[in-house]
């Protein structure tokens, strides 16, 4: 992941949990969650199997871990975010920061649509918690920016937000654009300033 140096970066995690999220994650998007067995990770990994059980317990942990790191990078986001002036450097920032992590985020998407096979209970946790974390940050963001009069009133926060995340997952999902900057440009600015033509005064 590549962060930008105003991003505050997370502590540099243990080197071999490190390792075997990084090839697990490299096996899963590669076969799907059913066509990974823990031996292959402990492969990939170099370490046995008797020491990868030593640090996850299962393969659904071991998969809701990758999703939890991915999800933690978001707060990340929404944190640096919100400690920006003003709703226009808040979301300068985040978009930036978003386009930063991009290949780490689009990684955890693609990992996100294999959640169907974890467990109702472990599945319904990981979902909580993404709403609380990353909707529910985002939409802070926005109702306090609405609070401050700097987004319009007729609509409510949720809408606004909704409207915001849409703009945002083209800049994480599928091929990278090819130009990323000028298209998160692009997205924002019609986010924040719309999409009719400016009335030119005569």
């Amino acid at each position: 992941m590549t962060v930008p140096p105003s991003l505050p970066v997370s502590p540099t995690p243990d080197t071999t949990r490190a390792r075997i999220l990084t090839e697990a994650a490299r096996l899963f998007v590669a076969s799907g969650y059913h066509g990974v067995s823990m031996r292959e990770v402990a492969a990939a990994v170099g370490v046995t199997k008797p020491a990868l059980y030593h640090h996850y317990e299962d393969k659904e942990a071991l998969f809701l871990a990758m999703l939890e790191g991915t999800l933690a990078g978001l707060a990340r986001l929404v944190s640096h975010a919100q400690a920006q002036s003003g709703v226009r450097a808040q979301l300068e920032t985040l978009v930036g920061d978003l386009l930063a992590s991009a290949p780490e985020q689009r990684l955890g998407l693609q990992l996100a649509g294999e959640l169907r096979h974890v467990s109702p209970e472990r599945r319904a946790a990981f979902e909580n918690e993404y709403r609380q974390v990353w909707m529910g940050g985002l939409t802070r963001l926005i109702e306090s920016a609405a609070a401050r009069g700097e987004l319009r009133g007729d609509l409510s926060p949720a809408v606004l937000t909704r409207a915001l995340l849409a703009l945002l997952y083209p800049l994480v999902m599928g091929a990278p654009p090819a130009d990323p900057q000028g298209t998160a440009r692009a997205l924002l600015s019609v986010y924040l300033d719309g999409a009719t033509a400016r009335q030119t005064r005569p």
